[in-house]
């Protein structure tokens, strides 16, 4: 059976979000939330609740720290209703690959949008195209998942900006144009997908244009 949702959450407010200079000595993955992002946590955790109800969750994680940070906020909420959660890299941020000035990333993110968001690969880093292809390994393990006696009610992704639309760009078939079209989410924005009465799945507000 397939899940009632599939809901997905990019992390709060990080470090990295609040002052870029953090991205120059702090490596990407061990960047923490603020105390702006823990409370956006618990106002996603909020929203997840009145919607579920009763319901129950299955979540999946992006290790990162500001991620697992606002899984944890976001547990606070759910308590029972959260029935499992699993790490997995695959639903990570699109690596950079190293430190960097925050003047030599401006620069790679005007050569990014320049060639394209998709296609363009950092130097030691990935392409939209790579987090495309881990992504799509990802469905499969949740595709097994979904077939498990008892499995959870509702999905939830606790994962990043262009994660999130890649996933999204997968799952719902968009074009490359279409993708490359549609801006991060706010941080801990929830986007929820529900399931029509074809069972396919509809998402109920659309992301915002670049």
């Amino acid at each position: 059976m397939k899940p009632k949702r599939i809901m997905l959450v990019r992390h709060g407010q990080s470090q990295g979000n609040e002052d870029a200079l953090n991205y120059e000595t702090i490596p990407d993955y061990a960047l923490n939330l603020t105390e702006l992002g823990h409370s956006q946590a618990i106002q996603a955790g909020q929203e997840i609740l009145e919607r579920i109800g009763s319901e129950t969750v299955q979540a999946y994680i992006s290790p990162y720290y500001r991620t697992r940070q606002t899984h944890e906020g976001i547990a606070t909420v759910l308590k029972g209703a959260l029935k499992g959660s699993k790490e997995d890299p695959r639903i990570r941020e699109q690596d950079w690959g190293h430190l960097r000035h925050p003047d030599d990333s401006r620069l790679l993110r005007i050569e990014r949008n320049q060639y394209s968001l998709f296609y363009y690969r950092m130097k030691d880093g990935e392409s939209g195209a790579d987090v495309y292809d881990r992504v799509s390994v990802f469905f499969e393990t949740m595709y097994r998942d979904f077939n498990k006696e008892s499995f959870p009610d509702n999905v939830l992704i606790v994962t990043h900006g262009m994660t999130l639309r890649i996933f999204l760009m997968r799952w719902l078939h968009w074009t490359v144009e279409e993708f490359e079209a549609l801006d991060n989410p706010d941080n801990c924005q929830v986007i929820v997908m529900e399931q029509d009465e074809q069972g396919k799945y509809q998402l109920i507000e659309p992301l915002k244009l670049r």
